[in-house]
């Protein structure tokens, strides 16, 4: 149980750069990051980038640490086949973001969407992710309408 404690310990002090408070520069890095990594569909990968109590709310998903990521994302990728992702930042101020996002997909049945949203980010003195709260609607779209390669 010790070697627990200090493992997750030795986790949330591991730093994320760019560190906030963000400025214009450090803020854009962030995003392409948090892009590149989520394009990676790797769950494991991509839950290193937020503390161990995350918080998040993701469409009517309430998510509470970094398993609980891992295991959405694992979710997530085995019924969005094919994801694809933009994220544009919208604005920042000290430790928090506002990012534009949108992505595509398509389910087992080979019906394509695209998938628009809003998240807000706020973050710790590591420049790990402690709260993401996203909004997400989800369009039809043909496959020849795709436009994220």
């Amino acid at each position: 149980m010790w070697d627990d404690v200090l493992a997750e310990k030795e986790q949330q002090e591991v730093k994320r750069l760019p560190l906030p408070p963000f400025t214009l520069e450090t803020a854009l890095q962030k995003v392409q990051l948090a892009e590149d990594a989520w394009n990676s569909k790797d769950p494991e990968k991509v839950s290193l980038a937020y503390t161990v109590d995350t918080e998040w709310r993701n469409r009517t998903d309430f998510i509470n640490g970094r398993e609980e990521v891992k295991a959405f994302l694992t979710r997530k990728w085995a019924k969005e086949l094919d994801y694809r992702l933009k994220k544009e930042l919208w604005g920042f101020r000290e430790n928090r973001m506002a990012v534009r996002f949108e992505y595509e997909w398509h389910d087992t049945d080979g019906q394509w969407y695209r998938s628009y949203g809003n998240e807000l980010w706020e973050f710790d003195e590591n420049g790990l992710m402690r709260k993401r709260f996203a909004s997400i609607n989800d369009a039809p779209i043909l496959e020849t309408e795709r436009r994220i390669n």
